[in-house]
């Protein structure tokens, strides 16, 4: 499971969406970009599509995925 506070594009507020992870300073949950990456969508049409997530917060989301994932396969062949 990612750590998601490590993430400064990232923010959880119990008074937005329940506190669901989202980006920060929007409604916009870190969920739907995965949803519409698996669709086939773009960086750039998700940006479009959700007004207030900028493009560094998306490269910044995906790096830290990328580097939680990484951190877990080495913990899984260390084993």
């Amino acid at each position: 499971m990612s750590r998601w506070e490590r993430c400064n594009a990232v923010e959880r507020d119990p008074e937005k969406l329940g506190g669901v992870w989202i980006f920060r300073d929007t409604r916009v949950p870190i969920s739907a970009l995965f949803a519409n990456l698996k669709d086939g969508a773009t960086v750039a049409e998700f940006v479009e599509w959700f007004p207030g997530v900028e493009p560094w917060q998306v490269e910044a989301v995906l790096e830290h995925e990328m580097r939680e994932l990484e951190s877990f396969g080495v913990r899984e062949n260390s084993v």
